[in-house]
């Protein structure tokens, strides 16, 4: 080996992509590919190919770089088209958008033969990318539009045919799913809904947590238990409000661990009200491991949405499940912190709690 070529060796492996090219890391993928001067041929990061000799390495920022410098793209990972998350990403949008605009929720096998994918692979790829599967997507987005037709149209009958139903006994039998209380009682601002709640300390400030009957529907943290009891009286204005009683409290104490140890996790039930969109958001959110962190980029790229970056920004806003629904692990591109509902500096304790756990 020349001294040329040896010191070439010597700076691929000192170089950090080299140990992320010999790993196949897939967190390495947009970030550079490399080429083989022996093979000609320039690969992903992740290219399930052996490993080339070191002194035989080039790097590129992109594809197009490595074939202007005359290398092919390799015939196994592809590097020259979209990565796979990508295509991806772009397919279950398109899904997406056909089962919104559908008058009836397409079913798997004509979502299938759509995306020219088996109805296993299609479930899997479109679980993957929105964290929900495709029947359970139609049925969000049905309950978004449900939500929005009752409170559009004043006759409960016009807002059966608004939000895609053909039948009264379908709507009725699907809407106290969906809304989690009667069709009335929602478009009354949720009269008669049944809500406990209970105030307590945790070392972020006091913690307020409430109920439905179909689990946990909001946790708010902050300074002032009052201010946090009259934020709850105002997303809820006409429920009944009552303080929970001594196994509630045991709710709270579980809350209350969530955030103090966040590698134990919440085994309690959650009624997470919100639009198809933003339960696309949720669910992605609830899928970042404690300790890990997604940019807001990076969050739209994975629920499918690519564009959608300030929409997704806004679906986290709304969030009404702290700590439970993890907003919290979404920073900017640059790894800074940006706004959080609750305040950036319990955002930060949160996130630096996490990786030390």
């Amino acid at each position: 080996m020349s001294r040329q070529t040896e010191k070439h060796a010597h700076q691929v492996l000192s170089d950090p992509r080299w140990t992320q090219l010999v790993a196949r890391d897939p967190g390495a993928e947009g970030q550079f590919v490399y080429a083989v001067t022996s093979t000609g041929i320039y690969c992903r990061p992740g290219c399930g190919s052996r490993t080339p000799r070191p002194e035989n390495v080039r790097f590129f920022l992109t594809a197009t770089a490595a074939a202007q410098a005359g290398f092919r793209p390799c015939q196994r990972c592809k590097p020259d088209q979209p990565p796979l998350q990508v295509q991806h990403a772009e397919l279950v949008a398109g899904l997406c958008r056909q089962i919104e605009t559908a008058g009836t929720p397409p079913s798997l096998e004509t979502l299938a033969q759509s995306a020219r994918m088996s109805p296993y692979h299609l479930h899997r790829v479109f679980k993957a990318v929105t964290g929900l599967t495709p029947r359970a997507y139609a049925a969000a987005h049905r309950a978004g539009k449900l939500r929005e037709a009752l409170l559009q149209h004043e006759r409960v009958t016009d807002a059966i045919y608004a939000s895609g139903y053909n039948s009264h006994g379908r709507f009725y039998e699907e809407s106290r799913h969906l809304l989690g209380m009667t069709p009335t009682a929602f478009r009354a601002g949720g009269t008669k809904a049944a809500i406990r709640f209970a105030i307590g300390q945790c070392s972020l400030g006091a913690i307020l947590v409430a109920a439905s009957d179909k689990g946990v529907c909001a946790i708010f943290i902050g300074d002032d238990p009052e201010a946090l009891a009259r934020e709850l009286q105002d997303r809820f204005p006409k429920a009944e409000l009552m303080g929970g009683d001594a196994g509630f409290e045991q709710w709270v104490a579980q809350v209350v661990g969530l955030v103090e140890t966040p590698q134990r996790g919440l085994d309690l039930p959650l009624d997470i009200r919100g639009t198809a969109f933003q339960q696309r958001v949720w669910q992605a959110l609830r899928e970042i491991p404690a300790g890990k962190t997604l940019s807001y980029t990076e969050l739209a790229q994975r629920i499918g949405a690519p564009e959608a970056v300030r929409a997704v920004a806004g679906a986290c806003a709304a969030n009404m499940l702290a700590v439970a629904i993890p907003c919290h692990r979404v920073v900017r591109q640059d790894g800074s912190l940006s706004g959080y509902r609750w305040g950036v500096e319990r955002k930060r304790a949160l996130l630096e709690r996490e990786a030390e756990a």
